[in-house]
């Protein structure tokens, strides 16, 4: 597929870890990526620079995804720049884990903010704005079935994105496009990694029957499938792409 007449994609959050390597994995498949990011600029610009160089094609967007100004002044951009969206991926989020009687105001609030609010303000733009035969990829997480302690606020945000995953379904109908969710389990990211002892990684690493850590790259290739020919009669769904530990 040549740059005129390639397919955009959006992905949020794309500077690092998951959705580094789906934005990665998108370009490798002949999208157009618009990479994505709040605030880390020198990453996404390394990223669209390794993507160039490997012959695809890449530019990054800096927005807040809790703002839908920001959100709707990147889409703008895109329409403007390419001509339309086929593809928004929404991986933007944060976790922050706490039991509910000890997480402040501060923890609830940002998290909705960032994983439910601005998935809904991307979400709101694409039904909007994206092309005919277009996919919309939003992240939700295998916690949505695990419940574990801790993760009380982060669930939460993320059965909403599910939430409104099956709806958007079917508000689109007729546009023949297609919106799932995945979900990834414990995935060797930075977001995952970071404050965890050794112990507690090794013993997430030993849950799934394939005993090992997901890899990002695992998740992208999930998203591809979804974002891509192969993936055009999955609708309304959520994907655990954890290795079978739920």
């Amino acid at each position: 597929m040549n740059k005129d007449n390639a397919k955009v994609a959006i992905v949020t959050g794309a500077s690092r870890g998951i959705g580094a390597a789906i934005a990665t994995r998108l370009a490798e498949d002949g999208f157009t990526v618009v990479i994505n990011y709040s605030g880390s600029a020198g990453e996404a610009d390394a990223l669209v620079e390794a993507i160039e160089a490997e012959g695809g094609h890449a530019i990054s967007a800096q927005a807040d995804v809790s703002d839908p100004t920001a959100v709707a002044r990147m889409f703008d951009a895109a329409q403007a720049v390419f001509g339309g969206i086929d593809v928004l991926v929404n991986n933007a989020g944060i976790m922050k884990l706490a039991t509910v009687a000890d997480s402040d105001d501060a923890l609830f609030d940002r998290q909705v903010a960032i994983n439910l609010k601005g998935t809904f303000n991307t979400l709101r733009e694409a039904a909007k704005r994206l092309r005919e035969g277009g996919r919309i990829v939003n992240l939700s997480s295998s916690v949505v079935g695990l419940y574990q302690p801790t993760y009380a606020a982060y669930a939460a945000t993320k059965a909403g994105v599910e939430a409104m995953t099956h709806v958007l379904s079917k508000e689109l109908r007729g546009r023949n496009i297609t919106v799932n969710a995945i979900a990834p389990g414990p995935t060797a990211t930075a977001l995952f990694l970071d404050g965890k002892p050794q112990a507690v990684i090794d013993q997430l690493t030993k849950l799934a029957p394939l005993e090992r850590l997901g890899q990002p790259e695992d998740i992208a290739s999930a998203v591809a499938f979804l974002a891509g020919p192969d993936g055009g009669w999955i609708n309304g769904q959520v994907l655990r792409a954890n290795g079978g530990i739920i």
